[in-house]
């Protein structure tokens, strides 16, 4: 009998839809997710690396938002992942998306150098580099409808609309769900159900 075995970039974007779809809360340690998607042995042979899992968040993210139709060109046009500032992910934002889609559209990444091209993006995840240029960025982007995502303490509260946490080795995100109402953008109740509550 054939065995199949998902590739590690596959899995990752799976276990982490399924931490989404059932609601488990996406706030386990690096080892614990990967286990979640092919088991024990398997784990042993790939530690995915925190870029590796915040490419799957953000494969797993952009299925739960609706942009809203003139966001594209075309019924057919892509879903555009854009990185501004220094590309942390390498290689593993693509591998995550190869070959996936999302409601019939492909994926693609571009790496993103001005604030003109940002909105041409539908998810545009903003590097740590740009953290001083952050107000300057989220001023640039209202009235598009980008889904911003971050990783700089208080992008959320700055205007970003995702915002990566990390605690100990653990991946958690907070979101500003009125910044994503008011670029046009519907974030599921699953997903803002998974989300660490706003600071206050």
């Amino acid at each position: 009998m054939k065995s199949s075995k998902p590739k590690s970039e596959d899995g990752l974007a799976k276990a982490v839809e399924a931490s989404m779809r059932f609601g488990a809360k996406p706030f386990l340690g690096l080892s614990l997710v990967w286990l979640l998607t092919v088991g024990g042995g398997r784990a042993q042979e790939f530690q995915p690396s925190e870029y590796q899992l915040k490419a799957a968040f953000l494969f797993n993210f952009a299925k739960f938002v609706e942009w809203p139709p003139e966001a594209f060109a075309e019924a057919r046009s892509p879903i555009v992942i854009g990185i501004l500032g220094e590309n942390p992910f390498g290689g593993d934002l693509e591998r995550t998306i190869r070959n996936k889609t999302i409601s019939n559209r492909s994926l693609a990444v571009k790496e993103i150098r001005s604030l003109a091209e940002a909105t041409n993006c539908h998810l545009l995840f903003i590097s740590t580099s740009e953290k001083q240029r952050l107000p300057e960025i989220i001023q640039g982007l209202r009235g598009a409808s980008v889904l911003t995502v971050g990783e700089t303490e208080r992008f959320t509260e700055a205007g970003g609309m995702i915002n990566f946490v990390l605690e100990g080795n653990k991946i958690r995100f907070r979101i500003n769900d009125e910044a994503a109402k008011s670029a046009g953008l519907k974030i599921s109740s699953k997903l803002l159900s998974l989300a660490l509550r706003p600071v206050r």
